[in-house]
């Protein structure tokens, strides 16, 4: 005691500093993912894939082939594109000929393998409502086509509910809140619909001032009102189901003129810039939340060059993310293969994989598999 109080002494004569440091919190563990995309294929009335496809996909071998890549979080379907759900006893009509309880098997075999499992949703299109009430939608592209009324985020939101509830996902995906028409700038006036309309006194709070008045100030204010009340539906219906709910929102025009100012930004979870090259990721951290965790992509539509891109986002501590349709019946080929011969020799998104299967295994890029 003595000694202890000798010390103090020494210390206030001197002037020194007798607080401690509270230590940085450690980084959250780099996400490593991927996603065998359900959403592209053959035989649907526009480029997603038909109802169906894919449906006898086997949870075991999928998270067998994501845990060989190495990934601790897995994309993979809440509902897909097509507008059908990938876990039963839903209230959205399963993939016709759904083999397993996807999803729920998916969380529950991830869970042993201390992955997170993410469902996913479209907002903007969804091939099923198009089709099924053709007045609310501009009909069923492989583009942007609903507009947010009410009663299609009732229908969005009640799916996510239920989908939360039932398959015990760690997130979800959410993708594509966008208006009618485009993704991308420059977007096309907008239809006006008679649903458009109403959603305009609905959100204006006046009004509806007739299509030959309408003037670009007045849509574009529209059109972010419509964007803002789709998210807070999304959020709040999400996080009151379940506040541990993780919402990943995906974006490929983080600098659009309908998203300026979006709370989105701000209470995503994760946010992930599709465009992929880390300029642009590291350009919204100063309009997303403290604890929204970045990621970029790399696919092949963004042709974005792994070898440069994923050594930026390492040092950055952003995620990694890539994406590709099947091409082995519901699966890619085994990761073996991308292991067996050096990275270069890859193309596209064949060329992503081989790097992520070495990186995310904490392999040199120049390790090469051989056979015993």
């Amino acid at each position: 005691m003595k000694n202890s109080i000798f010390v103090i002494l020494l210390c206030v004569l001197a002037g020194c500093n007798t607080s401690v440091k509270t230590p940085e919190p450690p980084l959250p563990e780099a996400i490593k993912s991927y996603n065998i995309d359900f959403n592209w294929g053959e035989g649907g009335p526009n480029a997603f894939a038909a109802p169906g496809l894919w449906a006898d996909a086997n949870p075991q071998e999928h998270i067998k082939w994501y845990e060989d890549l190495g990934c601790n979080v897995v994309q993979t379907f809440a509902v897909s594109c097509n507008g059908y759900a990938w876990y039963k006893n839903g209230i959205i009509p399963e993939q016709p000929g759904l083999k397993h309880d996807f999803l729920t098997e998916m969380v529950e075999l991830g869970h042993q393998r201390n992955m997170k499992i993410f469902g996913y949703f479209c907002a903007g299109a969804n091939t099923k409502w198009g089709t099924d009430h053709p007045e609310l939608s501009y009909g069923a592209p492989s583009s942007p086509h609903i507009p947010f009324t009410t009663r299609y985020l009732d229908y969005l939101c009640a799916s996510i509910k239920d989908a939360i509830e039932k398959t015990g996902m760690d997130g979800f995906m959410i993708d594509w809140i966008w208006n009618p028409g485009a993704a991308l700038e420059p977007y096309p006036p907008l239809k006006w619909l008679a649903c458009e309309q109403e959603m305009y006194v609905e959100l204006m709070n006046r009004p509806f001032p007739g299509v030959k008045s309408m003037t670009p100030e007045l849509e574009q204010e529209f059109r972010r009102k419509a964007i803002a009340r789709c998210w807070r539906r999304v959020y709040d219906t999400a996080k009151a189901t379940n506040p541990q709910c993780l919402i990943w929102v995906t974006c490929c025009q983080v600098t659009s003129q309908d998203l300026v100012g979006s709370d989105m930004f701000r209470e995503a979870d994760i946010l992930m810039n599709e465009e992929g090259d880390i300029s642009h990721v590291e350009g919204i951290r100063s309009i997303v939340g403290e604890h929204t965790r970045l990621m970029t992509c790399l696919a092949s539509w963004n042709h974005q060059d792994p070898a440069t891109i994923i050594p930026q986002a390492i040092n950055a501590h952003i995620g990694l993310f890539g994406f590709t349709k099947p091409q082995i019946n519901s699966l890619l080929p085994p990761v073996s293969l991308y292991l067996s011969k050096p990275v270069n020799e890859f193309e596209r998104d064949n060329r992503n994989i081989a790097f992520f299967a070495r990186i995310y295994n904490n392999l040199d890029l120049d390790y090469v598999k051989t056979e015993r």
